[in-house]
């Protein structure tokens, strides 16, 4: 996914695309503190682990870590506490009503910043099997094999 010329990207949940089957995806707002925004803008930020969750009609991002911004006073934020995602009814509706329902998990593919605010792509997804990431590998295999072999016959 690239990204446009107007986006800086923060972090990259790579981790994301070999665990689940995304099928469709979301940007959303963060709400952050200002020295949360400062550390992401430095690029202390980590998503692997993280995932987002509805409740009481907000979605929440939780596992998220932020580390303190080095410059900091002691009104520094806390590394690892649950974050406010900012969308529209209608999606919070969506979201609720497909992890509810049909099993999937909001996971969070990057975080970046557009027109300079923080926001955060999220994938709803379902979760991969082990054979199902067998064979994402052994097609990723089979393409660097197919690129290799092009190269050479040029």
């Amino acid at each position: 996914m690239p990204a446009s010329h107007n986006e800086k990207i923060a972090c990259v949940n790579r981790k994301a695309y070999h665990d689940y089957h995304i099928e469709d995806t979301l940007e959303a707002g963060i709400v952050l503190t200002g020295t949360e925004i400062k550390s992401i803008r430095a690029g202390h930020v980590g998503i692997r682990d993280s995932y987002a969750r509805p409740e009481n009609n907000e979605i929440w991002l939780y596992n998220s870590t932020i580390a303190h911004y080095e410059s900091g006073t002691l009104y520094n934020h806390e590394p690892g506490r649950p974050r406010k995602l900012l969308l529209h009814r209608s999606q919070i509706r969506y979201l609720m009503n497909e992890t509810r329902q049909k099993g999937y998990t909001l996971v969070p593919l990057k975080i970046y910043f557009r027109k300079g605010i923080a926001k955060v792509e999220l994938g709803l997804g379902r979760g991969k099997k082990v054979y199902d990431k067998r064979q994402t590998i052994a097609e990723r295999d089979a393409e660097r094999e197919m690129q290799r072999d092009y190269k050479i016959s040029r």
